[in-house]
């Protein structure tokens, strides 16, 4: 049986600045931009009471909570502090899957300590990140990586959780639809529409209306209602994509306007795509609205995509195929090359998107 840890900092960007910053311990803060057209990148715990989330417009975010003081984000410091928690990972194995700079899986079933219980390395990771850089992280413990990460979610924050395989059907039954691993807000709501919930009506529910209604991630839901994960920590990673986003100055809606932008991303992503090294024949565009509604859709082609003169004619294609209304403003482009296989075929594809 294996023995995989979820470490998950709590509200890392909003906590680094309150340790950072005294006056602000006890606040409600986001870390972002405070205009008209900014995101908020993470909230601390005293903003989060309001309703105000990652992702979440700042002037949105300022309705909630009028109080809330907006802090510019310092992405290098968060790389620093997210090195020093892994090399403590490192004491206890160098099998760790790196979700984002303040997530990680750690598999331990084979740990360098050669303790015999994961809750017990996971308090003392937990006791050492307090230590070193004086803030907080809520550990999930388990058998495999979808329940490691719901029960790193259950008890937060600082939150120390073990979900035992003989308890696991009866926690999956309970759990709400929305907190499993892969159901976002859309999935959430076709689910409700056809009748389930929770993890009990996920796993009364038959494998082909899931497969149906789903495709190829009802297979995952079917599996995870039953305790099912069979997917490894994986320690090395390979980058599958390069890509990049414009939030616009200002919304647009005409051809000319969205043709303009379309080539300054696509500028952006060659730049990225050559600093990478990266190699893909994959093009996806992704189109936000002011209302925050989105289309995302991609094209493969057989060639790799990595020059300008190569991007930019398959993006304007992409554009043509959009099936949207140009009377609603668009606020962001975003262009990415993904899927490095040499072997693609051509022709046009929708995206799956799973809030993973």
């Amino acid at each position: 049986m294996r023995k995989i840890i979820h470490i998950d900092m709590d509200a890392f960007y909003a906590s680094v600045e309150q340790r950072d910053n005294p006056s602000l311990k006890g606040k409600p803060i986001a870390v972002g931009h405070s205009g008209e057209r900014g995101v908020v990148a993470a909230a601390s715990y005293e903003a989060r009471k309001f309703g105000v989330r990652s992702a979440m417009p700042s002037t949105k975010a300022a309705r909630l909570c009028p109080e809330l003081i907006f802090v510019k984000g310092r992405h290098e410091v968060y790389k620093a502090v997210s090195a020093e928690i892994h090399e403590i990972f490192h004491q206890y194995t160098d099998i760790i899957e790196p979700l984002s700079l303040d997530e990680a899986f750690l598999d331990v079933t084979v740990n360098k300590p050669g303790i015999s219980l994961a809750v017990e390395i996971a308090r003392e990771i937990k006791e050492k990140i307090k230590a070193r850089t004086s803030l907080t992280a809520s550990a999930g413990i388990s058998y495999n990586k979808f329940l490691a990460k719901i029960a790193s979610d259950y008890r937060k924050p600082d939150g120390l959780c073990t979900i035992h395989p003989s308890q696991a059907l009866e926690f999956i039954a309970k759990l709400p639809i929305e907190s499993f691993w892969g159901v976002g807000n859309v999935t959430a709501k076709r689910m409700h529409q056809i009748g389930i919930h929770n993890g009990l009506d996920l796993r009364n529910a038959p494998f082909e209306t899931l497969i149906r209604e789903f495709g190829k991630a009802g297979q995952l839901y079917y599996n995870f209602a039953r305790g099912i994960d069979n997917r490894k920590v994986e320690a090395v990673h390979i980058r599958k994509s390069v890509g990049c986003e414009r939030t616009l100055e200002h919304d647009i809606t005409s051809n000319s306007a969205i043709i303009i932008e379309l080539y300054h991303t696509a500028v952006e992503l060659v730049n990225r795509i050559e600093k990478a090294d990266f190699h893909g024949n994959t093009l996806s565009i992704k189109i936000k609205f002011n209302d925050f509604s989105q289309i995302t859709r991609c094209i493969t082609q057989s060639k790799e995509l990595r020059d300008l003169h190569v991007i930019l004619p398959i993006a304007k294609q992409l554009i043509k195929k959009l099936d949207y209304n140009n009377d609603i403003p668009i606020r962001l482009i975003g262009l990415t090359v993904s899927n490095n296989q040499k072997e693609s075929s051509s022709g046009y594809c929708e995206q799956l998107s799973l809030d993973f």
